[in-house]
């Protein structure tokens, strides 16, 4: 596709939007796992996490047909979300003069990249969709939109200092994403359906049901641990 057609930019603005939509729980996982960080390192952890997220995107869409047919990925992904979930609602590292949690730079961008990595599974056949098969269309798109990747995450993580609240709020999206995702395993096709039939609902709903029943599981497996921590700091 050439550069100075009205094609390519019509599609590289298809492409800028459908990751901007499809990046708002990348924002919220950036910005949880900032969050412990000390202020220095905080800019560093979302920079870095967020161009390293784009790059994996880009990367995923690449080969995006192929990843989705392979059995047992997504039922791997959606635990690993469960997982990163859990860890967000827990404090990590050590505590400074103010008595406030900070973790590691290295331990935020890897975090920032693993549920990344699981979430953009199904984000990426919309922006390879977009890209037409032009690699370059694709690169291009998705490389402008670090930036804006970067600002929601910085803008979500001063919301979060201010409204500690919202790392629940984010802990139970992370448990959803996992829920809807484990829907939409190839190697548990049957059994989805066979739920479906059995419950009268769409695979649709079957999602939104499974999604509710993850954000719970998240959510009450963290407060359990912290309140087992609480427990052991107290006694």
């Amino acid at each position: 596709m050439e550069l100075t057609s009205a094609a390519f930019w019509i599609a590289l603005l298809q492409i800028i939007w459908v990751n901007i939509l499809l990046s708002g729980d990348n924002a919220v996982v950036i910005a949880l796992a900032a969050r412990s960080l000390p202020a220095e390192q905080q800019k560093k952890a979302i920079t870095i996490g967020s161009a390293a997220a784009i790059i994996m995107r880009i990367v995923l869409t690449l080969v995006a047909a192929k990843l989705l047919l392979l059995p047992w990925l997504k039922l791997i992904g959606a635990l690993l979300l469960v997982y990163i979930g859990v860890t967000l609602l827990l404090p990590e590292g050590d505590e400074d003069g103010d008595g406030k949690q900070h973790g590691t730079l290295l331990s935020a961008i890897r975090t920032i990249m693993i549920a990344d990595l699981v979430m953009s599974l199904d984000n990426v056949v919309a922006v390879a969709a977009a890209a037409m098969g032009d690699t370059t269309l694709l690169v291009v798109g998705l490389a402008i939109s670090i930036p804006l990747v970067i600002f929601g995450s910085t803008l979500l993580l001063k919301v979060i200092e201010r409204f500690p609240l919202i790392v629940w709020v984010g802990a139970a999206l992370l448990g959803f994403i996992a829920g809807e995702l484990l829907v939409g395993d190839p190697a548990l096709h049957d059994s989805v359906i066979s739920i479906d039939n059995a419950l009268g609902v769409t695979e649709h709903q079957l999602a939104l049901i499974t999604g509710a029943i993850g954000a719970i599981v998240v959510l009450a497996i963290g407060k359990i641990l912290l309140s087992r921590r609480q427990a052991l700091t107290q006694s």
